[in-house]
């Protein structure tokens, strides 16, 4: 098979049969908030509290988690939509913990609650997307190969 009709098997190489996640599933990400994790070294503001792009970072990361022992060989799942708003600042030495939960299943598509906490309480929450693919056809498709 060549031309487009090519990439689009190449795109379900990881099939809607093949995903067998299910609603419910939960995982979590812990950190420490460093220097590195602010969001004047992140480029995101000039406040030394933890910023919006690691907040984000860290929910991925349980998301990641939650799915990781139910994904066919050689699949992985690739971000597509983040919906999270950043409710309140975390500073330099807190601990975060992020949680997912697999809210719904369409085929390869995976749609997370996911939620951010400090010792204060809630510093972050929404919806995040995520798509499960095959590793070696999806860096073949963007260009990268294996």
């Amino acid at each position: 098979m060549t031309g487009a009709g090519a990439w689009r098997a190449r795109d379900r190489a990881v099939s809607s049969s093949d995903v067998t996640v299910a609603t419910g599933v939960r995982g979590e990400a812990k950190m420490t908030v460093t220097e590195a994790d602010t969001a004047r070294a992140l480029g995101s503001g000039s406040v030394d509290v933890l910023g919006t792009p690691r907040v984000i970072a860290l929910c991925e990361e349980a998301c990641c988690r939650a799915v990781a022992g139910d994904l066919p060989p050689g699949a992985t799942t690739v971000g597509m939509k983040v919906a999270v708003d950043h409710l309140q600042p975390s500073p330099i030495g807190a601990t975060v913990v992020a949680e997912a939960q697999v809210q719904k299943v369409e085929g390869r598509r995976l749609t997370f609650n996911v939620s951010a906490s400090d010792d204060r309480g809630l510093v972050a929450a929404g919806k995040m997307g995520r798509v499960v693919v095959d590793v070696d056809h999806f860096m073949t498709k963007c260009g990268s190969g294996t």
